[in-house]
């Protein structure tokens, strides 16, 4: 998730103080990922330093008010117009302690995916049902304005459903695999002679 484009697009619409962008961005998202804010006035502080937003004045709360400039809306436009990347090189927490426990001894992987499967399972449920629940974004706003915050609610929600969903799918993929196998792998030794430093390290079995 890219705090800093996502305060920007927000700042495109107009001026905005610190708690003001965190209310902003819960309610336009949903409420799934929190920021507090002091990581918005970190964030802030290196959009200035950039310049892609200016500081304001102080109004009689003591607010301060940060603007977007025409770097800021062009660095906006161009995050909001292009596809996010979706590369192999993303690190995936389950997947990665899937892989080390298959090359693990002593490691019952079938157990940890059976563990993972039954708690991915109390999400999805947890989800679907959050997912159910009638909106109570902006309430006290204009009719207009609720129903643009309820789409952009349920957009999100749907694909925490989905993606929660694809990781059961997968975890029911890993456990055939691991049938397959007729164990959790075997365990990968440590490499006899550790790699010099600055060179690749390379299997002694490919060699």
């Amino acid at each position: 998730m890219s705090v800093r484009q996502s305060l920007l697009a927000i700042l495109d619409q107009g001026p905005c103080y610190g708690y003001q962008l965190r209310a902003e961005f819960d309610r336009r998202t949903g409420g799934t990922w929190p920021l507090n804010v002091g990581q918005i006035y970190n964030t802030l502080d290196r959009l200035e330093r950039d310049g892609l937003v200016t500081k304001g004045d102080s109004d009689d709360d003591g607010h301060v008010y940060f603007a977007i400039t025409e770097s800021g809306r062009a660095e906006a436009a161009e995050w909001l117009s292009t596809p996010v990347p979706r590369t192999a090189a993303t690190r995936d927490e389950l997947a990665i302690k899937l892989a080390l426990a298959s090359t693990l001894p002593g490691v019952d992987v079938r157990a940890l995916v059976a563990a993972q499967r039954a708690a991915s399972l109390v999400r999805l449920e947890a989800l679907v049902a959050e997912r159910a629940r009638p909106s109570t974004a902006m309430t006290d706003g204009d009719a207009e304005g609720a129903s643009s915050a309820d789409l952009a609610a349920a957009l999100v929600s749907d694909a925490l459903v989905e993606h929660a969903k694809a990781e059961v799918r997968w975890l029911d993929s890993a456990a055939a695999r691991l049938e397959r196998s007729g164990a959790g792998g075997a365990a990968v030794p440590l490499i006899a002679t550790p790699p010099r430093r600055g060179r690749p390290v390379r299997d002694a079995a490919a060699s």
